[in-house]
């Protein structure tokens, strides 16, 4: 069976209106959430894909975020062994982090509604095309610089990158195809969660796009299936379990 490990950075933000595109592909979910005090498992041997989600802080807060250094190893994992990773706000922050972007933790509050614009360098790519024109919902906390290497697929009205591939196996994501108005209404009930002054604005326009955000979160969802080949299920390590034989 498909397998995929998630990893949840905050209590609202899950995978929202992909989950249910993914699970209609006979694909199962680990959810990993370190924001609860857990540890993250830095192994990429045991599933076939891994899926970065938003959070509350800038991906460069490891005061907020204690885990992100083990959250950083078990990127390259993935990456090493060539499996494919999905970063979404957040998770695509450390993603371009990873290919040697640069994160910051300015502006704080980086939360817009955009039209998504391809770009020459994304013309040819699945998920810039998917996302072209597109009303979309950019919400993460800090930034992320690309490295010069790693052109933008897609831009925001001001030309600021949304999405970017490190690699052929992965995409960085700026844009929060997955949010449900539901899961902005939990991030202002959560206790001491920042949140940007115009969170009420975004809160609105969530709901009045909220039809046709969910066909363009299907359509994203294809798009990733057919790129990063998620479909296809790669070899796992086998678990053993020890049993001690007492002998005496």
């Amino acid at each position: 069976m498909k397998r995929f490990m998630l990893v949840q950075h905050s209590y609202s933000e899950f995978l929202g209106m992909i989950e249910k595109q993914l699970e209609s592909r006979a694909i199962g979910f680990q959810y990993q959430r370190p924001f609860l005090g857990n540890d993250l498992t830095t192994s990429a041997s045991q599933h076939d894909a891994l899926w970065l989600l938003g959070g509350a802080y800038p991906a460069n807060d490891e005061l907020a975020c204690p885990w992100l250094p083990q959250e950083r190893q078990l990127i390259a994992n993935f990456r090493k062994m060539k499996r494919p990773i999905v970063g979404i706000g957040f998770g695509g922050l450390l993603l371009a982090e990873s290919a040697g972007g640069i994160v910051t933790d300015e502006p704080y509050f980086n939360t817009y509604w955009t039209t998504c614009h391809i770009t020459d360098a994304g013309k040819d790519d699945p998920l810039a095309r998917a996302v072209d024109g597109k009303r979309m919902l950019v919400m993460i906390n800090g930034n992320a610089s690309l490295p010069d290497d790693m052109p933008a697929l897609v831009v925001d009205d001001n030309g600021h990158w949304l999405i970017a591939r490190p690699d052929d196996n992965s995409y960085a994501m700026l844009i929060r195809p997955e949010i449900k108005p539901g899961m902005i209404e939990d991030m202002m009930m959560e206790d001491n969660r920042p949140l940007p002054d115009n969170i009420g604005e975004i809160l609105t326009q969530a709901r009045e796009h909220w039809t046709q955000n969910q066909k363009t979160a299907a359509d994203i969802s294809f798009a990733l299936v057919s790129a990063l080949d998620l479909m296809t299920e790669r070899h796992k390590m086998p678990v053993f379990n020890l049993n001690v034989v007492d002998k005496t």
